[in-house]
């Protein structure tokens, strides 16, 4: 008799337990294909609302909405079987007051079927987060640089540069965890300050523009991969180059296709006799 073996899917419980273990791993995913390739490589992927940026060229997030972050939960999730899938919830959709968080969060993880929602704030929504978690809903948060309030904050730059920001930035990552998050990302936060809270936290910290010091790390994968080439923050790192390569495929195929190089027979159906 054979034994059939099934892949166990990280969750957020994994996650937490990793702090103090290991590094956690983390990138965005908007896609199929490119989730296929992502999957094996890390511990969660995040389908964040980055994707109006990357993917709509929207020049903030705030556009983004509800159904687009649930259709690109549904392409990240036929693309994994491994890491732990967390989907953005996407601004408007859970300011308002817990139960709209609750009714978007509910909807995310029904129609996507993820393991968690990530959400933006610090202790304005440590008692939406509380709500959400005790109820079942496993809540990822984000303090920080904050990029839904970009309209509110002046644009997008680092934060902690002074006694208040520091005060707001430990005071938001203390309720967030103190409200059940199984993880917090740090963004744009400058690095005594991401490092101070890491080791004071009981959630892992994911650092973006943070601290090596944090429990982990997440970049934007079209930015890591070297193919949002828009504007490169200070906190990327390019691994990869892959614009100039995909630019340059693009100027071979098209001439190729003008000298009718291609296709070639080979590339044709052919009735056979």
């Amino acid at each position: 008799m054979s034994v059939q073996t099934t892949k166990r899917r990280l969750s957020p419980a994994n996650i937490l337990s990793l702090k103090g273990e290991r590094p956690i791993v983390s990138l965005t995913a908007y896609t199929t294909p490119i989730t296929r390739l992502l999957d094996p490589h890390v511990d969660f992927l995040l389908v964040g609302d980055s994707l109006g940026m990357v993917l709509y060229g929207l020049d903030t997030t705030v556009g983004v909405t509800l159904d687009m972050m649930i259709a690109h939960g549904q392409a990240v999730m036929r693309g994994s079987e491994r890491a732990c899938v967390v989907v953005d919830l996407p601004f408007g959709s859970y300011q308002e007051s817990k139960e709209q968080a609750f009714r978007s969060a509910a909807r995310v993880l029904k129609e996507t079927g993820c393991s968690a929602v990530k959400l933006e704030g610090g202790a304005e929504m440590a008692e939406t987060v509380d709500f959400l978690v005790s109820r079942g809903i496993p809540v990822l948060g984000h303090v920080g640089l904050m990029p839904q309030l970009v309209n509110t904050t002046g644009g997008y730059r680092s934060v902690g540069r002074n006694e208040k920001e520091v005060a707001k930035i430990r005071r938001d990552a203390k309720a967030i965890d103190d409200a059940g998050a199984f993880a917090i990302v740090v963004e744009g936060t400058v690095e005594p300050v991401a490092r101070e809270i890491t080791a004071t936290l009981r959630s892992p910290t994911i650092g973006i523009g943070a601290s090596p010091a944090c429990d982990g790390q997440i970049l934007v994968s079209d930015d890591m991969l070297g193919i949002f080439n828009d504007f490169k923050p200070r906190f990327v790192k390019h691994f990869a180059e892959l614009a100039p390569a995909i630019s340059k495929a693009v100027e071979d195929y098209a001439k190729e296709v003008k000298a009718r190089t291609f296709p070639g027979i080979e590339h044709t159906f052919q009735v056979k006799h």
